[in-house]
């Protein structure tokens, strides 16, 4: 299930975006202002950004350039303005998309979901010799299997499924153990460097990210 921040304020158009997204099968958190917004953006991982532009506390430029700093998520821009020129500073500052207010929640949705196929799409075409296969619990480098124990499984799929995405070591303890794992921060990178040691050529892509954690990098 693909997670989304719906960063919105105005309450209604919020509700409505979310009820239409959730029914599509996502699963949504909301913030209603731009420190909100930071705040879970550093607690969670998301598949996709929805962004409004005019925000109380911190617009969405401002958001967008804290974000890029550390992640490649995809963002959806949300803005009542038009003009050419905007929509040129946002696609400079990594916007994937760019929606002007008002939109109907069908074409939001649409485009939601063209984002993540076309990313899912490219993904699989680049690692054409590196299948995860999320069903069997069976990971293929080059044709041959690989031998993972079952957490190791894990911390690949949540890595693999969040392609080009930073995620701190909290949140993948977090999400790989669980919140009532008494373990360190140690544990991750221990089962990282196995991860490495056992994909051979593909180590390279878990890649380090300094001072934070690690993200599956898949060279565009």
């Amino acid at each position: 299930m693909s997670s989304i921040l719906l960063v919105e304020d105005e309450e209604r158009l919020r509700k409505v975006l979310k009820l239409y997204l959730e029914k599509e099968g996502f699963k949504v958190e909301e913030a209603g202002d731009g420190e909100e917004a930071l705040e879970k953006f550093a607690e969670n991982v998301y598949d996709i950004l929805i962004l409004d532009v005019m925000l109380p506390k911190r617009d969405g430029w401002s958001i967008l350039r804290q974000i890029r700093k550390t992640s490649d998520v995809p963002v959806i821009m949300l803005t009542a303005r038009g003009e050419e020129d905007d929509k040129i500073f946002g696609f400079e500052l990594g916007v994937d998309d760019y929606v002007v207010k008002p939109a109907s929640p069908r074409e939001i949705v649409a485009r939601v979901k063209a984002i993540l196929k076309r990313i899912n799409r490219k993904s699989s075409e680049i690692l054409q010799d590196f299948i995860v296969d999320k069903a069997a619990r069976e990971v293929y480098v080059m044709g041959e299997k690989v031998e993972l124990t079952p957490k190791e499984f894990d911390l690949l799929l949540y890595l693999y499924e969040r392609p080009n995405v930073a995620l701190s070591r909290e949140q993948i303890l977090n999400a790989v153990w669980g919140y009532d794992y008494f373990g360190d921060l140690r544990t991750v990178d221990t089962h990282i460097k196995n991860l490495r040691e056992k994909l051979g050529e593909y180590r390279e892509y878990i890649e380090t990210v300094r001072g934070f954690g690690y993200k599956f990098e898949v060279k565009k």
